[in-house]
């Protein structure tokens, strides 16, 4: 008789940056269930989501390919995944499970599953506190139960949405990380940010009338980390009480991390910066994964589906551009890789090089926040990058772009088919617009957000 292959319950947890967790070191103890479950598996120090945002960080996920593989790079994706490619879900279904995804339908790299279950809760500031991951669990454990009683091994993929703006948290989670009054008018840490037009409205929808302190707005993404962490305990709760805990493979990964007042990309997640690229991945799978155990080496999104098939035993022809992880927790390798093409295209869109030193970030056309076209940061010296280098080290960018630029020959190559972000016309969703030509085309064109309403609500007395 066969063994009957792992569940698998993945946590997706959008927006979530590793430094801002406790278990990754941060001085707020926003994550005391998800600190105490990674004791029992492996968590990855320098987890980097390579392609930002959403659409083109979840494809890699869950197809084990790069951005050349999976030929989607932007946020507004038109189409499917380039053909051939597979997802994590339909790879697990020929291999006898029952999926089922839970707030992820729609993108590409959500084909595959057998059934979408979806949940509400965004919030703003007329609907009041956002219940987005009680919602989740609203739905996930009746769902949950029916999968636990079923005969087949499953997958539940879980979005959580709780740190994606808006940062709304309900209840005491509100002032667990702040005291103070945020809208102190002698604290002009906010001007910045509601001065910036593409985002003001949409800021202005659900962040405090008269908001003037920037420490109010991240001790509440701090706070909907917390109040998910709490919510997730509840999985955690009903994975233990179905005696399964222990024999299921268990996934905390993000897509990306969150900018909140870095680089002037308030509070949102874009930009190739470190606070977007690093991403927090725990694994927990006792008695094929070490706990307590905490690995360095780099890994990216796109190593994580062949180390979950390792895991479940399933072989595959696939040929990813990921490697299993599983060589870096026994510590045969030390790493998977140290330099890595990065790419963005979300309100911008850049690509760069980056290594364990030095990032290099060239912009492909002029961006919304009127920065540089070229970028270098000495990520040892200055690991907040506030230092361009770019015009004082121009050797070094001439070295750096020369490995990107190999690199891109290499697997445009082999893939056939063009660099996707060289090619991604109109991926800003403006109409007539394939490209910005200047900066101030972008900053006038690209708004998010309803100014009537955000008027209406900034003149308002805060209740």
């Amino acid at each position: 008789m066969t063994q009957k292959k792992p569940n698998i319950v993945f946590f997706g947890i959008d927006s979530l940056r590793s430094d801002h967790m406790s278990c990754y070191g941060y001085d707020r103890l926003t994550t005391p269930h998800m600190d105490r479950f990674a004791q029992g598996g492996t968590l990855f120090e320098n987890t980097i989501s390579a392609y930002i945002p959403t659409t083109s960080g979840y494809s890699a996920m869950l197809t084990g390919m790069d951005v050349f593989g999976t030929n989607v790079v932007a946020l507004r994706h038109k189409g499917d995944i380039a053909p051939g490619v597979k997802t994590f879900p339909e790879v697990l279904r020929e291999n006898g499970y029952t999926t089922t995804c839970i707030g992820f339908r729609g993108n590409p790299a959500s084909r595959g599953f057998d059934k979408y279950i979806d949940f509400s809760g965004w919030g703003s500031w007329n609907e009041g506190r956002s219940h987005k991951a009680e919602n989740l669990n609203a739905v996930a454990i009746p769902e949950l139960d029916r999968l636990v009683a079923g005969e087949q091994p499953f997958l539940l993929f879980l979005r959580h949405m709780d740190p994606h703006s808006p940062y709304l948290p309900p209840g005491q989670f509100e002032r667990m990380f702040y005291h103070g009054d945020e809208c102190d008018p002698n604290n002009r840490s906010m001007d910045p940010v509601m001065a910036f037009k593409p985002f003001r409205d949409y800021f202005a929808s659900w962040m405090p009338p008269g908001i003037s302190d920037k420490d109010y707005i991240i001790a509440q993404y701090d706070g909907e980390i917390a109040y998910m962490d709490a919510c997730i305990q509840v999985i955690f709760n009903a994975l233990e009480a179905h005696g399964i805990l222990d024999e299921t493979l268990v996934v905390i990964n993000s897509d990306h991390g969150e900018t909140l007042y870095d680089h002037d990309c308030y509070f949102d997640h874009h930009g190739l910066y470190e606070p977007t690229l690093h991403v927090p991945l725990i694994i927990r799978y006792p008695g094929k994964i070490p706990a307590g155990k905490r690995v360095k080496g780099y890994n990216r999104q796109q190593d994580l589906m062949p180390t979950l098939l390792q895991l479940t035993g399933i072989e595959t022809d696939i040929q990813f551009d990921g490697q299993s992880l599983l060589p870096l927790i026994s510590g045969e390798v030390a790493t998977n890789g140290t330099e890595f093409y990065i790419t963005e295209c979300t309100w911008m869109r850049k690509h760069g090089w980056r290594t364990p030193e030095w990032k290099l970030i060239v912009a492909l056309e002029p961006d919304v926040h009127f920065k540089p076209p070229v970028e270098l940061y000495n990520l040892l010296q200055d690991p907040l990058e506030n230092n361009n280098l770019a015009d004082s080290e121009p050797e070094m960018v001439a070295t750096l772009r020369a490995r990107m630029e190999a690199f891109i020959a290499k697997r445009t190559a082999e893939t056939g088919r063009p660099n996707p972000i060289e090619v991604a016309k109109g991926w800003h969703g403006a109409e007539g617009i394939d490209f910005f030509t200047s900066s101030q085309q972008a900053y006038d064109t690209l708004h998010i957000g309803d100014p009537n309403q955000a008027a209406r609500l900034q003149a308002g007395e805060r209740k």
